[in-house]
This record gives structure tokens, sequence and C-alpha cells, in this order.
């Protein structure tokens, strides 16, 4: 079995995730402990008693979810000797997953993950002025067709695809103008439904250029260690293991597409048979479905999810 470890994005945050696991197992409540300390905050109490207005805040949210993958993360090393090297051909993530996979692996301190996530958090928050950006999932259209969208709304401002998530599910993001005028276009080209997201900034567009430029910098400032297996880059869908370039590709993912429909396409062709998520309440499990339907899947958030899972290691 050749498995491909997967963490979750934004969007996947619930409050109470992650308590059942902290519950039960000392060394997910001190990986919990540790990005408190990081970040001079109790997140583990946001995380597990809300209030979800405050868990869903860009600079909190992303913290949190990375620091649940982590804390599941920590126990399968712990409890049942979980080794990427040994049991992963390779990782991936979705967006700021991917600081969750490079911490799994050991690349970057989970110190140094929150710290980043933080400041990723609130740079995109930052931004843009609230109400100048606006964010549109698109359901029932491929890719050409909602690229064919955004260039035909560009004229009024800015209108990219943020996420190709999977087949018929795509963001954009953009100008709020020129979002709203493409999900018009968008229902005369066949698209099921429009659906306006509740967002603080328009992710993964040209118009988070500033918080690419602080992400460059707090980047620069940290240490990426080699990688014990490769990890798929939403910026390319391919296969890396060169921190230099990871770190690249981390500034270039603030205003870049997330290319996670393609990521999980060349899964199969990296070795892979089975994707196996940390945390994330099966988000990217259900996009993996929708994708290649010969993955085997398997979601890690419960207790028993992680006993199980441990003796198949």
């Amino acid at each position: 079995m050749n498995r491909v470890f997967i963490f979750p994005g934004q969007g996947s945050q619930a409050v109470g995730m992650g308590k059942s696991v902290a519950e039960a197992f000392g060394v997910a409540r001190e990986a919990f402990d540790e990005v408190n300390d990081a970040l001079s905050q109790n997140l583990s109490r946001l995380i597990f008693e809300g209030p979800e207005s405050d868990l869903i805040l860009t600079e909190n949210a992303q913290p949190a979810i990375m620091a649940v993958s982590m804390a599941i993360t920590r126990v399968l090393q712990s409890q049942a000797g979980l080794d990427m090297a040994q049991h992963s051909g390779f990782v991936a993530g979705h967006s700021l997953g991917e600081y969750s996979a490079l911490c799994a692996m050991g690349a970057l301190s989970l110190a140094d993950a929150a710290k980043l996530l933080r400041i990723r958090g609130h740079s995109m928050q930052e931004a843009v002025p609230v109400g100048e950006g606006a964010m549109s999932a698109l359901i029932g259209l491929d890719v050409e067709i909602v690229e064919a969208v955004c260039e035909e709304a560009k004229e009024i401002g800015v209108v990219v695809i943020a996420n190709d998530n999977a087949p018929g599910q795509i963001v954009i993001s953009g100008n709020a103008q020129a979002v709203e005028k493409a999900g018009q276009i968008a229902k005369e080209k066949g698209a099921r439904r429009v659906i306006p997201l509740t967002v603080s900034a328009p992710f993964h567009s040209p118009l988070l250029a500033p918080a690419a430029d602080v992400m460059r910098e707090a980047l620069d400032a940290v240490t990426i260690l080699p990688l014990s297996v490769p990890i798929v880059s939403n910026i390319t869908a391919e296969a890396t293991s060169e921190p230099v370039t990871i770190r690249d590709l981390l500034v270039t993912q603030v205003t870049g597409r997330v290319r996670w429909r393609e990521s999980v396409a060349s899964f199969r062709a990296l070795g892979a048979d089975r994707t196996v998520e940390i945390g994330g309440n099966k988000v990217l499990t259900g996009m993996v479905k929708r994708i290649d339907k010969e993955l085997g899947t398997l979601s890690l958030d419960s207790p028993a999810d992680i006993e199980a899972f441990a003796s198949t290691l």
C-alpha cells in the first residue's frame, strides 16, 4: 500500500475539532500547548470552545487547522512510530496545508509553522480593504470555461481562478465587482450554482501581493530543513524536495492558484494508491473522491480513527 498523507486548508475549521484527540492523548495536548506558547495565545481553547466568529478569522483559522493536523501527527508518531519516509511516498497540502505537511516531516518546526501561519493569515486579511475583494464558488463548470469567464470579466477588475478544487468545483477571487460580473457570466455559460463566499480577503489572487511580500520576508527568517519525502506543490502540481524551491513556492502560493485537482490527478502517477487526510473533517477526502475514484481514501479526525489506522502501520 502506497500512501500519500494530505493536509487540509482553510474552510475545514470547526469549533471542537481536535478536542477528543487532545483529551485522549497527552502528546496531542503537548502539541497544542506548543502552538499556544509560540503564539502567546490560548489558541487551543478557541479551537475547542469557540466562539466560531473568532475561530474563522483567517489569522486564527490557519494556525488552528495546522495545530489539529500536527496533534494527530504527533500521536501517530509517538503511538505507532509514524515515519513519513517509511510510511509515505510523498505528501501534499491544500494551501496552508503545505505548512502542515512540511511540519509533519520535520522540515519546519511546529513553533515556526504556527508563527508563519499567524503572519500569513494576518497579512492576507490586511492586504485588501474590507469590501473591495470577494470570492465565489462556481459549481458545474470546467476549468477552461471558468478561465474564459474570468477573461471576459477582467475588463472591470481583477478576477482569477483561486482554487481548482475538483471537477465542477472552482473558486474565483478578485475585485468584488469583477467577481460579481464573472458570476453572472458563469450562470449564462451553464453554472449550476454561483455561491458568494464569506471571506476576509480575495485569497489566491494578485490583489494579495502585499501579503506575498510579507511572507517572503517571514520565510527568509526561518529554516526549512531537507525533506524526508517530496511534497506536491499547489502551484505546480508537481513533486519537489528542494527547500529553496519550496520557500519560493510558498510565497507564490499567496497570490497563485491552488491546483488541487491537478495535484490529486498526479498522485497515482507518483505511486500512490491511497490518501490519508490528517484532520480536516473529510473536506479533502471528498474532493479526492470526485477527482480520482480509484484512489483509496481515509481521514483521521478522532481517537478511534487514529487507533484503527495506527494498527495498519
